[in-house]
């Protein structure tokens, strides 16, 4: 409360210098030596305050170092996801493409879950103050949903090299890319950066990637279905998840805050 004081306060001030600038800064030109060091050190004080009431309502979001972290975050991610939906292409067209680039897709995503695991969160455990139990179960909800994503990339990564390398026959073992799919686009309608000036940008674009995503998955999920993998709607579908896993990544490649 006296942070919010304070900071109404220190605005009011700011409008006043702006809109009457003789009565904020003529009376500080006309007062002795002494009287400016005592102004001075009180308004040193109170910016202090000031930046500490902003870091409180605001603090790493919106600030410069914030935008340009979370635009390399975003674009990185973007260029693997781009990268995997490339390579997503070849059974879609049926061309023979060599076998390394069914891994292309579990590759990137294991790419993805290390990422966010270590790199998502600048405060976060393990490279920031934040402890690992904070990080992920404390209060901070972008934190711990970017914890979560990163849970969910490592778990479908695995399950997806099993797959592919005929290890586990089952489909199931593609299941969780999915399940992924599905339940981090549904997330990323609720993901929010908090105090971000350009909020309504980003939830605007989160929920753009959120819709892409679960069409991506509904995509593959039809694609599983099918039975036959010469099938010409399976290939179809496959397209289409391939498709709109590429536009996800161009959007992420261009997301901007």
């Amino acid at each position: 409360m006296v942070l919010a004081l304070k900071f109404a306060a220190q605005v009011f001030s700011y409008v006043a210098f702006l809109f009457v600038p003789s009565a904020s800064v003529l009376p500080v030109q006309t007062q002795p030596i002494a009287a400016q060091g005592t102004v001075s050190a009180a308004g040193d004080k109170e910016g202090s305050n000031h930046g500490h009431a902003l870091r409180s309502l605001g603090g790493w979001e919106g600030t410069s170092e914030g935008i340009a972290y979370s635009e390399f975050n975003h674009r990185f991610v973007g260029l693997l996801v781009f990268l995997f939906g490339c390579a997503e292409l070849g059974p879609a067209l049926g061309c023979s493409w060599p076998r390394w680039t069914t891994l292309v897709l579990p590759g990137a995503l294991g790419v993805v879950a290390l990422f966010l695991l270590v790199w998502s969160d600048h405060d976060g455990w393990p490279i920031g103050s934040q402890g690992f139990v904070a990080t992920f179960f404390g209060q901070d909800h972008e934190m711990v949903q970017h914890k979560l994503y990163g849970v969910l990339a490592a778990v479908a990564a695995i399950s997806e090299a099993t797959w592919r390398l005929g290890w586990g026959k089952h489909p199931a073992w593609a299941a969780p890319v999915v399940f992924y799919g599905f339940i981090g686009g549904l997330l990323l309608f609720a993901h929010s950066h908090g105090h971000h000036p350009a909020n309504g940008k980003i939830e605007l674009h989160h929920a753009v990637t959120g819709s892409l995503g679960i069409g991506a998955s509904f995509s593959r999920a039809m694609a599983l279905w099918v039975a036959e993998p010469s099938d010409l709607k399976r290939r179809r579908w496959i397209l289409a998840w391939a498709g709109l896993i590429m536009i996800m990544g161009v959007q992420l490649l261009i997301y901007s805050e």
